[in-house]
């Protein structure tokens, strides 16, 4: 019962400080920490310590789950070298610089000990990346920050893994340390796919609600679980689970199906995410306690934090800096192709057009006629469908390059949070000094979340940064898709074999009577005549979606565009069925 009443006031405690948090214009994970810090100072609180595998088993697949989900793949797909820079090269380079550190200033603790607490330390945290999120920054930059912080834990748990391994039993894993990190990795990227795989063709199949729901939840365990049993990184199958999920929501989920999601893991997000902050700060007093009965006290800890996370931020400033020089080196040689791509795409016109004979054939313009027309023209598309999406690559990169102010922001922005103390407290009870590393840990994940995260929004608006030209170019997709989409609509009107859902025809002439009102918002009335232009008006939303889901395998839109579409007829869909059900 007490656990109980627990639960009830700090989900209370989450929630109100969550919608407080805006008007006090400070970041509702900060206000948590703050919280669960006073708390846990009171005199009648008892110390709490949490099993961390609470925290990498229970909270950390759903809350990286949930934020795959989101992820904006094609975004991803663009800056996927970026991010895997920064998700496997910095945290190694910051484990050993962080290795060499305290193996030289703690004595006994020993190189692989200290690689461990390297390891701890190095990656960012999916959690903490919320706060940046919440600023208004570019999309490209929040981009970057939830890729390397959804991919950099399979880097730092498997360094943690080999090297307490190694510093208990003395040995290197079988398969070494590069062999451990590939297999974790491969096994990881396997199950996930294929758990996400299936979760969209069974939950395609469960029409109830409820169950579907449930289902749902228990889909980042289902992908954890067995990775983990295989030596593989859970955390990672469970962000590729999220993914593929993600993904395939749009083509194998209804649209009742996909605003339930979001609501759901919003919901569950904002619970895990709240409670793991509060958890932090509530942890305090333990920590406090044992570093207290140790003879160099509490200040040798906040040194080595210190230190610690100087040389954390020393390394990143240097690598994000020689990053975003090469991706504006990349960049610019990207941008001078264009002209090329464009005259790449006039031929592909000649050819379909029958003026130029495609590449590899000695044939005359004159005398050219393909053997397969089908198969010559699936080329071409496929051909075309390309070139749009270079274009489109190249429209991004110019519309939100990296400079030296978004530089500044990912450094600032890569704080550390509830992985690191997590990690940190799976340290073997036997490691020397462990209540001194754990509070490193600790003092290391909360000094840089307050620290980081109350100076972030100031320091975004002493930069200034303009991107302005990345909303134009949001503003020009959007209005190609929407046509698009009404041409795919259209075209759907005037196909013969137009029906109902119910696979009953609709009355002569009556597609032509009404069907260039079909984008309009649909009256009040539920009459006859109203009751077959709202099922109408579905056959055309079908249409559209399916134009959509074409169009977002193709890489020619934004993801938010995209969403944004999706999101728009999905709501337009709902309205209209409780308008059908309500007059049935």
């Amino acid at each position: 019962m007490e656990s109980l009443v627990l639960a009830i006031i700090a989900i209370v405690v989450i929630a109100v400080t969550t919608a407080v948090a805006p008007r006090v214009r400070i970041a509702g994970p900060l206000l948590l920490v703050a919280i669960g810090l006073g708390v846990s100072l009171l005199p009648f609180v008892p110390g709490i310590d949490v099993n961390p595998e609470i925290i990498l088993v229970g909270i950390l697949p759903p809350l990286l789950y949930s934020a795959a989900v989101q992820l904006p793949a094609i975004e991803f797909r663009r800056d996927f070298g970026a991010i895997a820079g920064l998700s496997v090269l910095l945290v190694l380079v910051s484990a050993v610089a962080l290795a060499f550190f305290f193996n030289a200033v703690v004595p006994g603790l020993g190189f692989y000990l200290a690689l461990a607490l390297g390891a701890i330390l190095s990656p960012t945290d999916a959690v903490a990346t919320a706060i940046a999120k919440r600023l208004g920054i570019s999309r490209r930059v929040v981009t970057l920050l939830e890729g390397e912080s959804l991919l950099n834990d399979a880097t730092s748990l498997v360094i943690l893994r080999v090297a307490v391994a190694i510093a208990v039993t003395g040995s290197v894993p079988e398969g070494g340390v590069l062999g451990s990190f590939l297999w974790g990795v491969f096994i990881a990227v396997v199950i996930g796919a294929l758990i996400g795989w299936f979760n969209l063709r069974l939950r395609h199949l469960i029409k109830n609600p409820a169950a579907n729901t449930a289902i749902g939840i228990v889909v980042p365990f289902v992908a954890y679980l067995p990775t983990e049993e295989l030596k593989g990184s859970g955390l990672v199958a469970a962000v590729v689970a999220g993914i593929v999920t993600g993904q395939g929501a749009a083509r194998w989920f209804t649209p009742e199906q996909r605003m339930s999601d979001e609501l759901n893991w919003r919901t569950i997000e904002l619970v895990l995410e709240g409670g793991v902050f509060l958890v932090m700060g509530l942890e305090l007093k333990e920590l406090l306690q044992q570093n207290l009965e140790d003879d160099q006290g509490i200040g040798h800890a906040a040194w080595l934090a210190l230190i610690a996370f100087a040389i954390i931020m020393g390394v990143r400033a240097v690598y994000v800096a020689l990053l975003v020089w090469l991706q504006s080196r990349r960049a610019r040689r990207k941008l001078a192709s264009r002209g090329r791509l464009e005259s790449f795409n006039d031929r592909i016109d000649a050819i379909e057009n029958g003026t130029l004979a495609p590449p590899g054939r000695s044939d005359t313009p004159d005398r050219f006629t393909p053997r397969d027309p089908a198969r010559r023209q699936r080329r071409l598309d496929l051909m075309r469908t390309r070139v749009s999406r270079a274009l489109a690559d190249l429209d991004y990169y110019q519309a939100s390059p990296l400079g030296w102010k978004h530089g500044t922001v990912i450094v600032w922005a890569g704080m550390r949070g509830v992985v690191t103390l997590a990690a940190a407290q799976t340290l073997p009870t036997e490691t020397t000094d462990r209540p001194l590393l754990v509070f490193v840990a600790f003092l290391v994940a909360v000094g840089s979340l307050m620290l980081q995260g109350l100076t972030l929004p100031w320091a975004i608006r002493m930069l200034r940064i303009d991107d302005s030209a990345a909303d134009v170019v949001s503003r020009v997709e959007q209005e190609r898709l929407d046509d698009e989409l009404r041409e795919a609509a259209a075209s759907a009107l005037a196909s013969p074999s137009l029906v109902k859902r119910d696979g009953s025809a609709f009355p002569a002439g009556f597609a032509e009577k009404v069907g260039s009102r079909f984008t309009e918002p649909p009256d009040e009335d539920a009459t006859a005549t109203m009751h077959e232009a709202l099922e109408l008006r579905l056959v055309m939303i079908v249409a559209m979606r399916e134009r959509l889901t074409e169009l977002s395998s193709g890489g020619v839109y934004s993801t938010a565009v995209l969403r944004q579409s999706l999101a728009e007829l999905d709501a337009d869909q709902l309205s209209i069925e409780l308008r059908l059900d309500d007059s049935d």
